[in-house]
């Protein structure tokens, strides 16, 4: 169960502020954010080096993109494409509101279910994939959570323990690197309502990401701290773009 947080609100000097936990097999290989496609030289991503797609990542034209995976339906199916593929597509795109039409017309029945977001520093995109159909959402000013279910949706423990904790916590400053009240909570440790855990099969959280992209026109670039590892062992060191 991966989980991002997003404090969307246009018109600041950061108008979009993400955090994310990264839940998987702990043997499941991946790299970390970097330019690992050819084909792609202007997107930033980690790398899940089995399907050769990614979770999360953004480019150079200030697109964020992040897939997770809907509840029950953890790993490939050999008859479905990969779910990585979504973030890689919807980065190919120079603004959210073109990736988010383009990825709305999908074949639902092409992948497992999904959640994507696709944001960038002025709108903010939830699409839905149930198994049965596509649905693009606009996301709100505001800070969310999604997981496994629907955004904000209080049925995910982990929603239900953490969001309104993350409403409360100190507001991110990218510009002083100030994330300690939003790190606190990613990396509290405990059960699956945790945000930060592992299991005795060996999944749990491997990696964590903040993440904030400048207002348009600024001189600023986009911030990613990624921490290759869990969140309460591993420090967050930047990533150079």
């Amino acid at each position: 169960m991966c989980t991002l947080v997003l404090l969307h609100r246009p018109g600041q000097t950061w108008p979009l502020i993400a955090a994310a936990n990264r839940d998987e097999m702990q043997d499941r290989p991946w790299r970390g954010p970097g330019r690992w496609w050819d084909d792609r030289p202007e997107t930033i991503a980690g790398q899940d080096i089995l399907a050769e797609g990614s979770w999360l990542g953004i480019n150079d034209f200030g697109v964020m993109a992040a897939v997770l995976n809907r509840a029950g339906t953890l790993g490939p199916l050999a008859s479905k494409r990969s779910r990585g593929e979504l973030v890689l597509e919807a980065l190919d795109h120079a603004d959210a509101d073109q990736a988010a039409q383009a990825l709305s017309g999908l074949a639902a029945g092409s992948y497992r279910p999904f959640n994507l977001v696709i944001a960038d520093n002025c709108t903010a995109f939830w699409l839905r994939n149930d198994g049965s159909r596509v649905v693009s959402h606009r996301i709100p000013p505001g800070l969310h959570m999604l997981t496994e279910r629907d955004l904000d949706d209080p049925a995910s423990p982990r929603i239900a323990a953490h969001l309104d904790r993350f409403r409360a916590a100190p507001t991110p400053d990218p510009d002083t690197g100030d994330w300690e009240g939003w790190t606190r909570v990613l990396s509290e440790s405990g059960d699956e309502a945790a945000m930060c855990f592992a299991r005795p099969d060996g999944f749990g959280t491997v990696s964590s990401s903040l993440i904030a992209l400048p207002a348009p026109g600024a001189e600023a670039d986009p911030v990613w701290r990624f921490a290759p590892g869990r969140p309460d062992r591993t420090p967050f060191e930047p990533i150079v773009f």
